[in-house]
């Protein structure tokens, strides 16, 4: 007998790897992974300090954009509406059960305003040259040449080349900066004014984000038992090599609670593997107002931990980041790297208005129990 199954209110977002790159610019609404920015509000754009890694206080790059409108009721300014989650790429700001090394923020715009036509957008590209007819941030202000934040310095010879902080320029120097600088024209066209030019390469690779309905397997009861035989095959090889030589160091009461807090976490752990199973390369799920999928059922945040928007608002939950994206990006591997079991962003229960401008939200990071 074939499965039953059902859509869930849940969306789930996978990499399209064959995308013409150039539709992911600003004016196609993207949402994406990786590259710099396609900020929606084009001005205003938040500076390198407001968006820095709170440990080594280093520029971030954008880990990911989904572009979500929401319907309020009497309000149109959410017809647009994108959140961007930045990472600090420096390996040592990761730490277990940490935040500080991201960054969230949300941008939102009526369907009429001061960027975009309100017809849809034309998908027929010719070539490069027709990009730059269409608005792009670069026309609004300076960007960054490297990570395309807003860039408030400036290449001291050519004169044309911005940057967001001194060690993108450095960085942009080294990798052909400095054979370019000379030949950059007054219309600074080399680098810097395009929307897509070369960077250093320090950018996440880019990847569209495309989304489709979950389906969820309702035909539960006969796996049961198989889901009972799996918990206890996995305990008892966690117990053989996490309390193998023990004996004598621990009391049995010691013993016994922390087999407690295992099965409980290899518990969540199953869960979240067999609803994740058959779409194992999912790298996103998007359920605004509803609840993430945890890995592990330590270090979830409780109510008072997830802060209020600056409008005074109380954050929901919007969407998830699966760990799976490490293996997109190439960060996939043992040592030292990147790591997350998933990254949960909370943002604004109203999505408060906030003209043309970017507002912060709040991102929850759960790791891996036990180094799985």
């Amino acid at each position: 007998m074939a499965a039953r199954t059902r859509k869930s209110f849940t969306k789930l977002g996978f990499v399209e790897e064959d995308t013409d790159l150039r539709l992911l610019s600003s004016h196609f609404f993207p949402s994406k992974v990786g590259g710099k920015p396609s900020w929606l509000c084009l001005n205003n754009i938040p500076t390198t300090e407001s968006l820095q890694c709170s440990k080594c206080n280093g520029p971030t790059l954008l880990l990911l954009q989904v572009y979500a409108p929401v319907e309020i009721d009497h309000r149109d300014d959410t017809f647009h509406r994108t959140v961007f989650i930045f990472v600090c790429p420096n390996v040592p700001c990761c730490s277990n059960g940490y935040n500080g090394n991201f960054k969230v923020v949300r941008s939102q715009l009526p369907v009429k305003n001061d960027f975009y036509s309100q017809d849809p957008p034309d998908e027929n590209i010719r070539d490069d040259e027709d990009m730059d007819k269409y608005p792009h941030a670069g026309k609004f202000q300076s960007l960054c040449c490297v990570c395309g934040a807003r860039g408030t310095k400036k290449c001291s010879l050519c004169k044309k080349t911005y940057y967001c902080c001194k060690s993108h320029q450095v960085a942009d120097w080294k990798a052909g900066h400095k054979r370019l600088c000379s030949e950059i024209g007054s219309d600074g066209t080399k680098t810097g004014a395009g929307i897509r030019q070369p960077s250093a390469h320090l950018l996440f690779k880019e990847f569209e984000l495309v989304t489709e309905d979950e389906e969820v397997n309702e035909d539960s009861s006969s796996n049961s038992r198989s889901d009972k035989e799996r918990l206890a095959e996995y305990q008892q090889l966690m117990r053989s090599e996490q309390l193998k030589g023990l004996e004598g160091k621990y009391t049995e009461e010691d013993l016994e609670t922390t087999a407690v807090h295992e099965t409980e976490d290899d518990q969540q752990f199953l869960k979240f593997k067999k609803r994740t199973e058959s779409e194992p390369d999912q790298v996103l799920r998007y359920c605004r107002g509803g609840e993430p999928l945890w890995v592990s059922a330590f270090h979830k945040p409780s109510a008072e931990e997830i802060p209020h928007c600056s409008c005074g608002a109380e954050r929901v939950f919007e969407f998830q980041i699966m760990p799976q994206l490490l293996n997109f990006l190439g960060l996939d591997r043992l040592g030292d790297s990147l790591d997350w079991g998933t990254l949960c962003i909370y943002t604004c229960k109203e999505s408060c208005p906030i003209g043309n401008n970017y507002v912060e939200e709040f991102l929850w990071k759960q790791d891996f129990h036990n180094g799985r």
